[in-house]
C-alpha cells in the first residue's frame, strides 16, 4: 500500500514563538519545502468524536494577512463540506458568513486607518 507523508517544520524563537513554518509533501512535485506564515491542521478523532487541531502563525503574520487566511480557509471549508455532503444551502450560508466576516474586517480596518 502506498504511503504519503507531509512534513511540517516549525522554527521558534527563544520564547517558543513560531518564527518560521515550512512544509513538504512526498507526493508533491516541488523539490524544496514551501514556506508559510500560518497553518491550521485538523484531525477528526472518530472514537472520541472530537476535532484535534494545531493552529500556528509566525510573529511576522500581519492582521490583514490573518483575515485573508481566515476568509480563504472558510471558503474552502465550505467547498469541502459541499463535496462531502452535497448540502448546497448550507454551503451557501457558510460562504455568506465568510463574505460577511471579510467585509466587516475591511470596514474595521478602514475605520482604524482613518483614526
Amino acid at each position: 500500500m502506498p504511503l504519503s507523508s507531509i512534513i511540517i517544520d516549525v522554527s521558534t524563537d527563544e520564547n517558543r514563538v513560531p518564527d518560521g513554518i515550512s512544509w513538504k509533501a512526498t507526493d508533491s512535485n516541488m523539490e524544496n519545502a514551501q514556506k508559510a506564515k500560518a497553518m491550521m491542521l485538523s484531525f477528526w478523532d472518530g472514537a472520541e468524536k472530537t476535532a484535534l487541531r494545531i493552529d500556528l502563525w509566525t510573529k511576522d503574520m500581519m492582521v490583514d494577512e490573518m483575515a485573508d487566511f481566515f476568509y480563504q480557509t472558510m471558503m474552502t471549508m465550505a467547498d469541502t463540506y459541499g463535496r462531502a455532503t452535497n448540502h448546497k444551502e448550507m454551503v451557501g450560508e457558510m460562504k455568506q458568513f465568510a463574505q460577511d466576516f471579510y467585509q466587516k474586517f475591511r470596514e474595521k480596518q478602514l475605520k482604524e486607518n482613518k483614526a
